[in-house]
C-alpha cells in the first residue's frame, strides 16, 4: 500500500507530467477477452502438437514424401506457437499494470521484463508467419532450390537465428540500468530509462521496424507471385484446380498479415519520437499513445486465430483435433445413453416395488 506522502508526491508528478496512459479501461477489457479466447486455443494446440509428434514417430515410414513437404511448415508453426504462449504469459502483467492499481514492483517488473517479452513474441510471430507464407508458396514450386529451403534442418536453423537475433536486440532493454522514479499511479516505462537505455530502446524500435519491412517485402513478393501463377493457370482447368487452394491460402494469409501488423508500424515510429521527446505536445502524445495501443491490440489479436492456421496447414495436427472432437462427441453420446439406461432401470425398479403401479 502506498503511503500518503507517496500518493501526494505521485499526484504532484502526474500534474506536472503529460499523462498519456490514463484511458486504458477499454484496452484492459479487450486484452482480458484475448486471454480468455487465446489461451485455451493455444494450450489445446500445444497438446495437439505433442500428440502429433508422437504419432509421426510411430508412422515415420508411411507417407514420407508428404511429410517431407510439410516438415518445414511444421517447424515454423511450432515456433509460432511458442511465440504465442510467450505472449499469453506476459499479457497478464500488462493488464495489471494498465489497471493502475498494481503494486509498484509489479509495474516496474512489467516495464523491465514482461513488456519486452511481449515485443519479442510479437516480432517472432511476424518472422514465423512470414516463413509460413513463403514456405506455402515454395511447396508448389518443386525446384531443387525450393526443396532445399524446405528441409527440416534448414527450418530449425532459421528459427534459431530468429530467436537469437531478437534476444540480442531486446534483452539489453531488460539489462540496462534504470533510474529511481517517484511512485505514481500511471507509470510511463520510458521514465525509468537512463539516457543510454532510451537510446537503445530507440535503436531497438528501428531495428525491429527494419525486420518488419524485410518480412513484409517477402510476404508481398510471395503473395504476388502466387496470385500471378494462379491467374496464369486459368486457361488450364486441371492446373487451376491444383493451384487454387494453395495460392488462395497464401494470399489470404498475406492479407491477414498486412491487416494485423502494418497499422502498428505506421504509428510506432512517430510514437517513438514522442517517447524520445522529439514530439513534445501533450495532446499529440496522447493521440499517438492511443493509436499505438489500438494497433498493438490488433497485432496481438492474431493469437486467437493462429490455432485455425495450425488446423488448416498441419495435417497431423488436424487429425489429432478431429480425433479429439470425435472422442468428445462419442463420450457425450455414451454418457447420455448411460443416463437413459440408468433412468430406465430405476423406473423398472419402482414399478416392481409398487404393486399398485
Amino acid at each position: 500500500m502506498l503511503s500518503s506522502s507517496n500518493v501526494s508526491s505521485g499526484g504532484a508528478v502526474e500534474e506536472k507530467q503529460c499523462i498519456v496512459n490514463n484511458q486504458m479501461d477499454p484496452f484492459i477489457v479487450l486484452y482480458i477477452l484475448i486471454l480468455i479466447v487465446g489461451l485455451p486455443g493455444n494450450l489445446l494446440s500445444v497438446w495437439a502438437f505433442i500428440q502429433s509428434h508422437r504419432t509421426r514417430q510411430q508412422q515415420q515410414q508411411q507417407q514420407q514424401q508428404q511429410q517431407q513437404q510439410q516438415q518445414s511448415t511444421g517447424v515454423y508453426l511450432l515456433n509460432l506457437l511458442m511465440a504465442n504462449i510467450l505472449l499469453l504469459l506476459a499479457l497478464p502483467f500488462k493488464v495489471l499494470k494498465d489497471l493502475g492499481a498494481a503494486p509498484w514492483t509489479l509495474m516496474v517488473f512489467h516495464c523491465q521484463a514482461s513488456a519486452v517479452t511481449i515485443y519479442i513474441s510479437l516480432y517472432a510471430s511476424i518472422a514465423f508467419l512470414t516463413f509460413i507464407i513463403v514456405d506455402c508458396y515454395l511447396q508448389d514450386r518443386h525446384t531443387v532450390r525450393s526443396l532445399r529451403l524446405q528441409e527440416r534442418g534448414f527450418a530449425w536453423l532459421l528459427s534459431v537465428v530468429v530467436w537469437m537475433l531478437l534476444l540480442l536486440i531486446m534483452v539489453p532493454n531488460m539489462a540496462l540500468p534504470t533510474k529511481p522514479v517517484q511512485v505514481q499511479r500511471y507509470l510511463s516505462c520510458t521514465s525509468l530509462k537512463e539516457k543510454i537505455g532510451l537510446h537503445w530502446h530507440t535503436l531497438t524500435i528501428f531495428l525491429c521496424t527494419a525486420l518488419f519491412l524485410n518480412a513484409s517485402a517477402a510476404v508481398l513478393v510471395s503473395s504476388g507471385l502466387a496470385l500471378r501463377r494462379l491467374l496464369r493457370s486459368r486457361s488450364d482447368l486441371k492446373l487451376w484446380e491444383g493451384n487454387r487452394q494453395v495460392m488462395w491460402s497464401v494470399v489470404a494469409m498475406a492479407l491477414a498479415y498486412m491487416l494485423s501488423f502494418i497499422p502498428y508500424h505506421v504509428v510506432r515510429t512517430p510514437y517513438t519520437l514522442a517517447q524520445t521527446k522529439v514530439i513534445t505536445d501533450c495532446q499529440t502524445k496522447k493521440q499517438l499513445f492511443l493509436g499505438k495501443e489500438s494497433t498493438l491490440l490488433l497485432s496481438v489479436l492474431h493469437v486467437c486465430f493462429d490455432p485455425l492456421l495450425f488446423f488448416h496447414l498441419n495435417a497431423p495436427f488436424r487429425r489429432i483435433i478431429r480425433k479429439f472432437l470425435s472422442c468428445s462427441r462419442k463420450q457425450t453420446a455414451g454418457d447420455a445413453e448411460e443416463e437413459f439406461v440408468e433412468e430406465t432401470m430405476l423406473q423398472r425398479t419402482d414399478k416392481q416395488q409398487d404393486p399398485a403401479a
